[in-house]
């Protein structure tokens, strides 16, 4: 007597339907998804304290293996301000009809460098990270705003240097110089809105790393760090559309804002109409922009 053996039927693989309903009947949720924006403001404010940590301590770091240690934070841009005025200033003779050109040119270099910084670390956030990216679970942008805090308190500890500068050349402690702190903030928020932009796009394509020191030396070279723009613009074969747009260079912005802030000589004639609107547009623009450009890839950064 033969024996029929009978197979069970074949079963159809769950529709994707019925495997997202039975994940949610669990409480199951897709690991690294994108958290909504209020979430993910929740989350970066509740790593707060690993944020200010994590940037004092690669500040620590950044000159541990250095025998001045720390003291270069403030040689460094010192250093690049005496080169710049030696080129520019003597042999390009860019101090010709500049008050106080030391203190201006030092001003400027060091909120450029403090732009400059920002952005290139910005870019390396996520790419040169990626073993905490991939090992850690918390929201990524703690890392580009972590770098530009990095920034900003090296630039405090050159502003110590940059005070002992003005009252050595004769600028006088002014009550303007309360509006440094205003001008620093708004500057802050627009450095770490494009340190979070060049971190996506750093984080997608590696190379940008290696571009970005070329561009941003252009846009020191047009945002007035060694050179006054007012001066420049004022001159009646400027074109109107270059002149606009060399006063409203963000980088430019800050600077004379800062400018203005510290320095008796530079009066509020030479900046920009509104600049203080300008500013805040930049800022938000960036700031604002920024995060949000950064937040709609959160689920990408470290894969692939």
């Amino acid at each position: 007597m033969s024996q029929v053996l009978h197979t069970p039927p074949p079963t159809s693989a769950p529709a994707d339907g019925d495997l997202a309903a039975l994940a949610a009947r669990h409480g199951l949720s897709v690991s690294g998804a994108r958290p909504s924006l209020p979430d993910y403001v929740r989350q970066l404010w509740a790593r707060r304290h690993f944020i200010a940590a994590f940037s004092t301590a690669k500040l620590t770091s950044q000159y541990s293996q250095a025998k001045l240690g720390q003291v270069w934070q403030v040689m460094t841009p010192l250093l690049n301000a005496a080169v710049y005025y030696l080129i520019f200033g003597i042999l390009l003779g860019t101090k010709r009809g500049v008050p106080d050109y030391v203190p201006f040119l030092v001003t400027g270099v060091f909120v450029w460098t403090f732009t400059q910084s920002s952005i290139l670390s910005g870019t390396r956030a996520i790419s040169g990270n990626l073993g905490l990216v991939r090992a850690l679970h918390f929201p990524r942008a703690a890392l580009p705003i972590s770098f530009c805090l990095q920034q900003l308190q090296q630039l405090l500890f050159s502003m110590c240097a940059l005070v002992v500068i003005l009252l050595f050349f004769g600028v006088p402690v002014a009550a303007s110089w309360v509006l440094a702190v205003p001008a620093l903030l708004l500057q802050f928020t627009f450095n770490a809105g494009m340190a979070m932009i060049m971190a996506r796009m750093g984080a997608k394509t590696p190379d940008i790393a290696q571009l970005m020191p070329f561009v941003l030396r252009t846009w020191m070279y047009v945002s007035g760090v060694m050179w006054s723009i007012d001066k420049l613009t004022s001159r009646d074969h400027m074109p109107h559309a270059v002149t606009v747009a060399l006063q409203a260079n963000p980088a430019a912005v800050y600077i004379d804002l800062m400018r203005f802030a510290l320095i008796d000589s530079f009066h509020a004639g030479q900046l920009p109409p509104h600049v203080w609107l300008i500013a805040l547009g930049w800022a938000l623009l960036a700031g604002v922009g920024g995060f949000i450009y950064f937040w709609k890839a959160e689920e990408t950064y470290g894969r692939g």
